[in-house]
Parts: C-alpha cells; sequence; structure tokens
C-alpha cells in the first residue's frame, strides 16, 4: 500500500504560509485545520499553517507525508448518513520548538504570517514568569510573547491571535499574562501599546469531536496515513472579533461552521444549555436503565423522546428569553442547532460512554442546569417535568452503597459502578443506612437533598411541582 503523499499529487500552488500553530493535537487537525483547507481548495485564504510542537522530535509522520492527513467524516447530519474521506493539504511544515527556536523566530519575521491558533490544553494558558529570551520559552504565552516582539522589533503587522483552549475568555486570559510577561521582561511601553492596539486577541469556542480514526477505516483507505482522523459531521468555531477581524480570517466565508461575531456569548450559552445540560440531565436516567453509552439511549424509543423533549420543551425556551443584545436568538435557530444535538447523539461511530459522562456530575448540574430549571420556573411558574425527573435519577445515581479505599461506589442490578465525584461523600452520608426498600425513608432523603440551599445555592422545595 503506497503512503499518502505517493498517492496525492499536490497542487503547484506554492502557498504563503499566514498561519502559526501551537499543537499537533486532533483537535486542531480536525476544525481549524479543516476550514484553512476547505478555504484554500476554494481559491479562498490562500495561507499554509505551521505547526510549533512544544516537545523535541515527533515531526517524523508529518515529513514522511508531507503534511498531508486524512479527515475521514462519518456520522449524521439532517437525518442522513455522512461517510466522507477529505485528504487535507493545509501544513506547510511542523517544527519543534524545543530543535528549531531560530526557525520559529523567522517565521516572526515573516510579512506573510497573519494568524496564531493554539490549543495547548488549559493547563497551557497560565501566566510563568520566566524570560521569553530563552531557546525556547517553556510556557506558551512566553513563546506567543516572544514571536509578538519579533514582528514589534521588525515594525510588521499586529496578529490575529485566537486560542481554543476550552476556558472561558480565553482571549482575553491570553492576553492578559502576554502583557504581565511584557512587564516581567521589562519590554517597554511602546511594546505593550502595540500588543494592545494593533494585535487581536480573540476568544473563541470549539465544538467537534475528534478522535483517532478507527481501525476498521484506517484499513479502507487505499493508502497508508499515520496521522488519518475521525470526525463527527458537526463542527462549530464560534470566533469574538470585529470587521478587522473578519477580513483577516476570510476562511470563514466557506462554511457555515465558522461564526465570527463582536459576542459569541450567545453560541456559549445555546453549547451549555442544550447541548451539555440535556447530556447531563439525561445521562443518569440512561445508565440506571440499563444503558451504556448515549447511542444506546437513542435507540430506545422513551430515552430518545426524553432527550429530545427535555432539549426542545424545557431548556430551549429559557436560552430564548434571555437578552443576548447583540444577537437575540430565533426559535428556529434553536430548534436547528437541538436537531443537530440529536444528530451527535445518534451517531452510530461514536462511543460516548454514560458513566464518563457522569465525572463530576453534580458539579455539571450547579452550572448547567439549575440556573435553567430556576428559569423555566420563574418563567412559566411551574417547574419543568421532565428536568425534575432527570434530576431524580441523578440523585438516585448518587447513591451511594459502598465505600472502598477513600472510593465510592453505587449500584445497577448486580453491578456496582464507581461514583466519580468531588461531592460523592456528601451523598454517602444522606444516604447512610438507608434500605432500597423503604420507600418513605427514600423519599425523606430526597427531601432533604432537595431541601439544602447551602449545597444547591436555592431551596429546590420552593420550585413547586420539581419534587417527583
Amino acid at each position: 500500500m503506497q503512503q499518502l503523499s505517493q498517492q496525492l499529487i499536490r497542487s503547484k500552488a506554492d502557498l504563503p504560509e499566514k498561519v502559526l500553530q501551537f499543537g499537533t493535537g486532533i483537535l486542531l487537525r480536525g476544525l481549524p485545520d479543516f476550514f484553512i483547507d476547505k478555504a484554500n481548495k476554494a481559491g479562498i485564504f490562500q495561507g499554509k499553517i505551521v505547526i510549533v510542537k512544544s516537545t523535541s522530535g515527533g515531526t517524523d509522520d508529518f515529513q514522511k507525508q508531507d503534511g498531508l492527513f486524512t479527515t475521514c467524516i462519518r456520522g449524521i447530519q439532517n437525518g442522513q448518513v455522512v461517510s466522507e474521506n477529505i485528504i487535507n493539504e493545509s501544513i506547510s511544515r511542523v517544527i519543534s520548538a524545543n530543535d528549531n527556536w531560530n526557525d520559529i523566530l523567522m517565521i516572526a519575521q515573516s510579512i506573510d504570517l497573519q494568524v496564531v491558533i493554539s490549543n495547548t490544553t488549559e493547563v497551557g494558558i497560565q501566566y510563568v514568569e520566566e524570560s521569553i529570551f530563552a531557546k525556547p520559552p517553556t510556557s506558551f504565552p512566553a513563546k506567543l510573547t516572544a514571536v509578538l516582539y519579533k514582528r514589534f522589533k521588525n515594525q510588521l503587522d499586529g496578529l490575529v491571535i485566537i486560542p481554543t483552549e476550552l476556558i472561558p475568555d480565553n482571549g482575553l486570559k491570553l492576553k492578559n499574562i502576554v502583557l504581565q510577561l511584557i512587564e516581567f521582561n521589562h519590554l517597554g511601553e511602546e511594546f505593550k501599546n502595540w500588543v494592545e492596539k494593533e494585535n487581536s486577541f480573540c476568544n473563541s469556542l470549539v465544538d467537534r469531536i475528534v478522535t483517532n480514526v478507527t481501525p476498521e477505516i484506517s484499513h479502507s483507505l487505499p493508502y497508508q496515513d499515520a496521522l488519518a482522523i475521525q470526525t463527527e459531521p458537526y463542527r462549530l468555531w464560534a470566533i469574538q472579533g470585529d470587521k478587522k477581524v473578519k477580513e483577516v480570517l476570510s476562511f470563514a466565508q466557506v462554511d457555515e461552521g465558522v461564526i465570527i461575531a463582536e459576542n459569541i456569548d450567545y453560541y456559549r450559552e445555546r453549547k451549555l444549555r442544550l447541548l451539555n445540560g440535556t447530556h447531563t440531565i439525561s445521562v443518569c436516567k440512561g445508565y440506571l436503565k440499563g444503558f451504556n453509552t448515549v447511542y444506546e439511549c437513542m435507540q430506545d424509543a422513551e430515552m430518545q423522546h426524553f432527550i429530545k423533549n427535555v432539549m426542545l420543551e424545557e431548556i430551549a425556551p429559557t436560552v430564548l428569553a434571555q437578552d443576548f443584545k447583540h444577537l437575540q436568538p430565533t426559535k428556529a435557530d434553536l430548534e436547528k442547532f437541538a436537531y443537530e444535538v440529536l444528530d451527535r447523539f445518534g451517531n452510530p461511530h461514536i462511543v460516548h460512554y454514560l458513566l464518563s459522562i457522569t465525572l463530576q456530575a453534580t458539579s455539571k448540574m450547579k452550572m448547567r442546569n439549575i440556573p435553567t430549571i430556576l428559569r423555566y420556573y420563574q418563567q412559566f411558574g411551574k417547574a419543568p417535568h421532565l428536568m425534575a425527573e432527570g434530576f431524580k435519577a441523578y440523585l438516585l445515581f448518587m447513591r451511594v452503597v459502598k465505600e472502598e479505599n477513600g472510593k465510592f461506589y453505587g449500584k445497577r442490578g448486580a453491578d456496582f459502578y464507581l461514583i466519580q465525584d468531588d461531592y460523592a461523600s456528601y451523598f454517602a452520608e444522606k444516604w447512610k443506612n438507608i434500605a432500597t426498600e423503604d420507600t418513605q425513608a427514600v423519599n425523606q432523603v430526597l427531601h432533604q437533598i432537595y431541601n439544602d440551599a447551602d449545597f444547591w445555592g436555592t431551596d429546590l422545595t420552593k420550585v413547586q411541582g420539581f419534587i417527583v
């Protein structure tokens, strides 16, 4: 079987290196790099990506394949099966920061460079007091500051900088760290002003499931591809930016999955409530009914009905009623998004284990669902009965029946399951010595938990009809 680079006759176009990307991870290759490749093939943007790898080595596969890799898209979109393989040609080269830092500083001096993208994990955007003149600096923010300083010294234009790390206000946080590093390194007010006025640090939100390709799909390819990735059809990259940012990020024109707006709060709220909130309110109910994956839940008529209706009838109206000022959500948009979520949940190519989703379920419930429950009650004067049903299932899932070596376990049928939750000890104390068959005692415990305003931040017994 041929190598991928031998299989494909590449375009003769020698595109400039416009993007410096910190991170080789599959999320970046499956989302930003996907959009850039699509735009290049459409004759828009017309720029390649240089990837910065933070550690030594590990660039052999990229070199052997001339930067090419296959994106295997599998799933459901608008109710239709999607199966497509796309060869991504967006990567120019991959450089190890440890081994070739000077090469990265040379790119920093290029008039072609316009964009910086990063995904260095949530830990990557942290302030570390260090010299930006190290070769290389240790942290990503320090590396970025070094790149910007080199451009400043060469009197070059500023950049559009888009972190994709999954933290709130990622662009703003990164900018503040860069400004701290400027102070620590005594780089001067003139450089600081240039960073603030000539560069755009964009908050962004990414949403696409990207995994390593399965052996079955890998073997079906007519060539060897050590870098192949697998994605769902759905994709979203919401970027907070102005007219200038839109002009630079011209690749947004080719795919509705890229959204550039002056404020992306609505898109974050939509995802948090409809996607994440629906997961959290339904996962324990599905698990206690005997299912192990999201896909299995979607194959059961009762669970599918519950998931669809809790999202459309109870969660969506609370998002619709919020005032985002810059962008007023419509019922049609939320319904479209909800059906996209249902397609994603029903994707047979994604194995999403319910127990994995229950990780830190209590913190997720407090952040994703309690505000929704209270908003619904305020809007309609009654409890959301499906969310009430899902919430009770969550409390029963959190029923600790065994503790071993500091770990807490619940029980489904004859099998024990690990409760991975920082609040497991709280529930262990509540459920202590309560027999399953003692209905009255079970209901008393549930009432006590609902009533714990210190724990929930509100007394849930005051939400009329929420206790079921």
